[in-house]
């Protein structure tokens, strides 16, 4: 991704930066801050997407490896105010939110019951090279009232930063499958 070096901050700048249709960012995590200014639509693929990105960035010449820290978006009309990126190095480790990708079919689903993601990310921690593009929780035996927990997820050479007892996805029992449990009861 290009960016163009900056010399003004403040707000009389960067007003006149998002009139030229451009974005105010800041690079950070080097030996000092650097503020470099992107063209909006270049932040398409980045920020409407559901993945996370590694990204190289180029100002006037010069490249960094960085990743979306944050980003402001305007209040009403959803454009983009002001983004952070934080400089990443190889032999430093980065705390990044990897996207969770479901595997398999529950059999809770197949019995009738509703799946339900709680998390479409979790924080992890470790050195760039590790991360993957999405972290594969496996669904196939998740059964109807069970769910599977951030502690049991395993991903190597990362350390997952959420709380081990959070729910990572669900099955909840549906309307028709407790009136079909029920039925069945009656039978009997």
């Amino acid at each position: 991704m290009f960016g163009y070096l900056r010399d003004g901050v403040g707000k009389a700048s960067a007003k006149s930066l998002r009139n030229e249709g451009k974005v105010p960012c800041v690079l950070y995590g080097g030996n000092e801050n650097i503020n470099f200014s992107m063209y909006s639509a270049d932040f398409k693929k980045l920020v409407y997407t559901p993945d996370t990105y590694k990204v190289k960035l180029d100002l006037d010449g010069k490249t960094y490896k960085a990743i979306l820290k944050d980003i402001q978006f305007h209040p009403v009309n959803d454009s983009i105010l002001h983004a952070d990126f934080q400089e990443i190095h190889d032999d430093k480790e980065i705390v990044l939110q990897v996207p969770v990708k479901m595997v398999g079919n529950s059999v809770g689903v197949r019995a009738g019951g509703k799946l339900i993601i709680k998390s479409h990310k979790l924080k992890a921690k470790g050195l760039p090279a590790n991360f993957p593009d999405h972290i594969e929780v496996n669904i196939e035996n998740l059964e109807i009232g069970k769910a599977i927990k951030v502690g049991e997820v395993a991903v190597s050479n990362l350390t997952l930063l959420d709380s081990p007892n959070n729910p990572v996805v669900t099955v909840k029992t549906t309307r028709a499958a407790a009136a079909a449990a029920q039925a069945d009861e009656k039978k009997k």
